[in-house]
This record gives C-alpha cells, sequence and structure tokens, in this order.
C-alpha cells in the first residue's frame, strides 16, 4: 500500500506510480547530512515508507491527506487506520537508527479533495525524546515571499517510475508568484504553495507529506507534480501559512 505522490496532467488526470529498487533519491537532490532536517520523519505502513512528514510538536506529526486516505469509486475518503501506521524520527536512514513510534490517531482536513487541503495530523503513541536529531520545527509564521528559496527533503523517488533511496535526499526550489504558477501549470489556490525548479529537480514520489522549509519554518506539505518527476513544471505544495490556525487548533500547539 504505497502512497504515493499525486500526478497532475494538463487535464488534471491522476496517475500514480510504485518504486521498483532501493537506490534514488529527490530528483536532482543531495545526501543530507546528521542533524540537517531532525523535523523530517518516515511515515510508513506496516513497516514500510510511504511518504514523508514534519515533527511539529512531541505528539504531532503533519503530512500529506493523500498518504493516509484512500479515495473509493463514489468519491468517498476513507482514512487509513492508525493501527497500521508508524514514523521513524533522527535517522537518516531509511531503514534503521532513530526512534520508531507508532501512531495513535490520524486527522484529515475536513475540507480534503483530491490535492486541496492536502493534510493530516499524526498523534503518536508516545510522545517523542528530543535531540539534535528529533526536534520539532515552527509553522510557518508569514507567507513565503516570491523567489524564496525553499529546502526540500525526503526519501522520494529518482525519477517517476524511479528508485527509492536508503538515505534522506534534500534540494533547493524556489517560490513563484500566482501569476508564474497559473501560466505554468493552469491551477492555483490560496491555499498552495508552487515552487519552480529546473528540469531534473523536485519532488517524487514517496516525499509526499514531507517539509518545504524556508527561514528555518515549515512553509509547505508536499503534495503534486505535473508531467511526471523532474519536469520543468512547479511543484504543488500545501501552505502551511494559510493552514497554520488549523494545525494550531488540532495539534493543540
Amino acid at each position: 500500500m504505497l502512497r504515493t505522490l499525486i500526478f497532475v496532467c494538463a487535464a488534471l488526470a491522476l496517475v500514480s506510480a510504485a518504486p521498483r529498487s532501493l537506490q534514488g533519491r529527490v530528483v536532482g537532490g543531495a545526501d543530507a547530512t546528521i542533524g540537517q532536517f531532525p523535523h523530517q520523519i518516515s511515515l510508513r505502513y506496516t513497516g514500510s515508507h510511504i511518504c514523508g512528514g514534519s515533527i511539529i510538536s512531541r505528539e504531532y506529526i503533519l503530512t500529506a491527506a493523500h498518504c493516509v486516505t484512500d479515495e473509493l469509486a463514489n468519491g468517498t475518503i476513507v482514512v487509513t487506520s492508525a493501527s497500521v501506521l508508524s514514523i521513524r524520527a533522527g535517522s537518516l536512514d531509511r531503514f534503521s537508527g532513530g526512534m520508531l513510534v507508532n501512531v495513535a490517531e490520524v486527522l484529515v482536513h475536513e475540507d480534503y479533495n483530491s490535492f486541496w487541503n492536502d493534510m493530516a495530523l499524526l498523534r503518536l503513541e508516545k510522545s517523542l525524546v528530543y535531540s539534535s536529531q528529533i526536534r520539532a520545527i515552527p509553522l510557518a509564521s508569514v507567507e513565503t515571499p516570491v523567489a524564496s528559496q525553499v529546502i526540500i527533503s525526503g526519501w522520494g523517488l529518482l525519477s517517476t517510475n524511479g528508485d527509492l533511496p536508503r538515505q534522506m535526499q534534500w534540494n533547493t526550489l524556489s517560490s513563484i508568484s500566482r501569476l508564474s504558477c497559473i501560466t505554468a501549470i493552469g491551477v492555483y489556490r490560496e491555499s498552495m504553495l508552487c515552487l519552480a525548479h529546473e528540469q531534473g529537480n523536485g519532488a517524487c514520489n514517496g516525499d509526499s507529506g514531507g517539509p518545504a522549509i524556508f527561514d528555518g519554518e515549515l512553509v509547505g506539505v508536499a503534495g503534486f507534480v505535473v508531467d511526471g518527476c523532474g519536469s520543468a513544471n512547479p511543484d504543488g505544495y500545501a501552505k502551511v501559512f494559510y493552514h497554520r490556525e488549523w494545525i494550531i487548533k488540532h495539534a493543540h500547539l
């Protein structure tokens, strides 16, 4: 049950892909170093990596709603049972190290629909123990300025239908304006953070739910890519600042 980054084509058709082997990276990325992303977690389904996520408190993880839901043929959204979900925190290695914690409760945004309001909170069974490699990240306190250098991280595929990495990867994208986003991919909402990059870079399957950070704050949650991973099109992230009050309320921050 691999949760994948949503793909959007010109007609907004949805396509998914699954990993085939165990090498690769965030598209165009580089190896992360110890302590570089202490907020990053690996979200796991029956023990296997499916998505990323961010530590926002000792008890709560922020991830994407599409990582923890299925959509039935009639459009009904079914939330994944917390009993099959866990997280690994404090490790660059997808397979070992850090702290494994089970998920106690899954809370999906009540207005989640396809890739809009694509946010979910995970309440953990036990509190995380903070260290140099496990630490919460502050939520965005202001809008992300246009042309900001935004850092993404995760264990996503090297390319569409490509390979999963063992070690966490990271890359730098650039926030763009509403007009630039609409011009590039024909879609934009105020709840969306549009991040541009050169071809051969960006997020991919397995990065879903993972963080986008700017100025030491969590500004986005990985949601979708357009025309496949690493295309010349910008990637879509759920905007944390737009959802800030919802997150604070439901995570009891």
